[in-house]
């Protein structure tokens, strides 16, 4: 088959994940929205449970005008409205979506108002089409390939929506887990991914109960929360994917990472060291980091401290 090419599957998923970069481009920027309309919705419901009473007739009149709220009644989701330019409104076209080639063309502007188009987007999608070529080259032609793409998918969407708005939705992370733990069901003995099934609902249940455990320890000694129940929730889906045997080599990482970016942003841009700084971005670049290079990297650590000798 031609896909056996290795060359040819290269380039053909890398024009996959430009496609796949606009769609979570999408993702990126409506997920937080849903929720955020879902939320309301539901304090709406909560409010017109509680009936207004007679000294007050002005609460009809209030609760009336609260349930329209200014709330848009139209569908919102991930495939209606259509794209649109924020500034202007103009409906995008299908020859002005088209991913980066589109922004190159366009002069990154609005074809109708000229307005600036945020550069995030084609980097969006480049980041896509870039990391998705480097699973194929990694894993080949198999079936886990598509797992892997998935995997790195939807990192890379937890990542931004949660630089974004400090928020990693349980729509993306409870099904990631729920598909690692379900892939586990297919381990053949004789390849890294998927994970046997031990080491799948092991990783998941301590990848959650291990950061919700410092969580509760720094809320009891200091009387803040140091992190959010959705970080507790990727790391349980990275040991769902990955085993528990890479728990140890994520959190590592992804605690380096962020204590440097942390110390970096204090000390070069003033940064108030008591601003939260998002954990998912690097639980999941260090996730998948152990998805890519994660045996080679734990076989060097314990060559090189004596264990694996």
């Amino acid at each position: 088959m031609a896909l056996e090419n290795p060359a040819i599957l290269i380039g053909l998923t890398f024009v996959l994940g430009l496609v796949i970069g606009s769609f979570l481009n999408v993702v990126i920027h409506r997920i937080p929205i849903m929720l955020d309309r879902e939320w309301r919705e539901q304090a709406r419901e909560i409010l017109a449970d509680q009936r207004p009473s007679e000294s007050d007739p002005d609460d009809t009149r209030k609760q009336s005008d609260g349930a329209a709220g200014g709330e848009p009644t139209k569908p919102y989701n991930l495939l209606v409205p259509r794209s649109a330019c924020p500034s202007c409104g103009a409906l995008i076209r299908a020859s002005q979506n088209v991913p980066v080639v589109s922004y190159l063309l366009l002069k990154g502007k609005c074809a109708n108002c000229g307005v600036k188009i945020s550069a995030r987007y084609p980097i969006v999608e480049l980041a896509t089409a870039l990391l998705s070529a480097l699973v194929a080259w990694k894993f080949g032609f198999a079936w886990y390939t598509l797992a892997a793409l998935v995997l790195t998918w939807t990192l890379i969407a937890l990542t931004f929506i949660d630089f974004d708005t400090q928020l990693l939705p349980d729509s993306l992370t409870l099904p990631l887990m729920w598909l690692g733990l379900l892939l586990s069901l297919a381990h053949a003995g004789d390849t890294a991914l998927p994970v046997d099934p031990h080491s799948s609902i092991v990783g998941a249940a301590a990848g959650y109960l291990s950061l919700w455990s410092v969580y509760q320890l720094f809320k009891l000694l200091t009387g803040k929360e140091g992190m959010g129940y959705g970080d507790f929730k990727l790391f349980a889906a990275l040991g769902a994917w990955l085993g528990w045997q890479m728990l140890p080599l994520v959190i590592l990482l992804s605690a380096f990472t962020g204590a440097v970016v942390g110390i970096v942003l204090i000390v070069a841009r003033g940064r108030d060291k008591n601003i939260p700084i998002p954990f998912g971005p690097y639980l999941a670049a260090a996730g998948w980091i152990a998805l890519m290079w994660g045996d080679t990297l734990v076989s060097s650590y314990l060559r090189a401290s004596g264990i694996g000798q």
